[in-house]
């Protein structure tokens, strides 16, 4: 049984890995609207004005326009690369499965530092120039592995009883797929899709390795922090880099509750029992 003293120490505890975490990204925030260009102590006074330069500054906007691309464009295969291993490695018993899963995995787990020289290193190897292909393959890398996760998790976490009943009712491939399967797993998909965008937008080092002369909101916070200039535009820059990347992951987490789950997870029940009716 959990004493007092226990449950205020983790409540204590709680509260200073929380401010630990949070402290840092609410400094940069409050600095975004600092009316000085010095980063000092209390404020002058408070304006969001830098908000307004750095809208207006090219190469913010031109490094946002690419980091939105590249994060649409890797979200997009990892999509569909990840929804098909999920559903092969849930699906399909076969020598190697565990093995393949694990290198499914693996990319997340490595720092990216690592993977960013290892595709920079094979670019050069293959001598594919740099562009923004280069740029979503080595986000693509790590997004994919989201993905896998969410579908798999779903898939394991859904019974299988639906897709038979579905069958057992007359329904052909394609329509299982659209009454039982898709309801079960949209929410998955768009909340795995939802956090791979959230990694690619904010991700630094593979884009470091792999950019070429691409800039992308992040390498443009690292080039400006090593210059020492333009520090009201780059907390701005921060902010945004923040707040777009904090939305994804909180709908994306919503998406993911077992209460969601359990609705969804009734309708196609009830879809089902009406193909034998109407033959659709």
């Amino acid at each position: 049984m959990t004493t007092r003293a226990a449950r205020i120490g983790l409540v204590v505890w709680t509260i200073l890995v929380v401010l630990f975490l949070w402290l840092p990204l609410v400094l940069i925030g409050v600095y975004a609207f600092n009316k000085s260009n010095i980063q000092s102590w209390p404020f002058p006074g408070w304006t969001t004005h830098w908000f307004s330069v750095a809208w207006h500054n090219s190469d913010v906007r031109s490094s946002l326009w690419l980091s939105v691309k590249v994060g649409l464009l890797a979200t997009g295969f990892a999509l569909v690369l990840g929804s098909m291993a999920a559903f092969a490695i849930h699906r399909f018993r076969f020598f190697g499965r565990e093995s393949v899963s694990f290198l499914l995995l693996l990319p997340i787990a490595l720092p990216g530092i690592i993977t960013g020289m290892a595709l920079n290193s094979f670019y050069v190897f293959a001598k594919v120039p740099f562009s923004i292909w280069t740029i979503v393959i080595g986000h693509a890398t790590f997004c994919v592995v989201v993905v896998y996760n969410n579908v798999l998790a779903r898939l394991r976490r859904t019974s299988s009883s639906l897709v038979e009943a579905s069958m057992d009712l007359g329904a052909d491939g394609w329509q299982t797929f659209r009454f039982v399967v898709w309801p079960v797993l949209s929410t998955a998909l768009v909340a795995g899709g939802l956090l791979a965008f959230a990694l690619s937008f904010d991700e630094i080092i593979v884009t470091t390795f792999t950019a070429g002369a691409q800039t992308t909101l992040p390498i443009f916070i690292l080039d400006n922090l090593r210059q020492g200039q333009q520090f009201p535009i780059v907390n701005v820059v921060a902010l945004v880099v923040i707040v777009l990347t904090f939305v994804p992951v909180v709908i994306s987490q919503r998406l993911t509750r077992e209460a969601g789950l359990i609705r969804r997870a009734v309708a196609p029940a009830a879809a089902a029992a009406q193909l034998a009716e109407t033959g659709v």
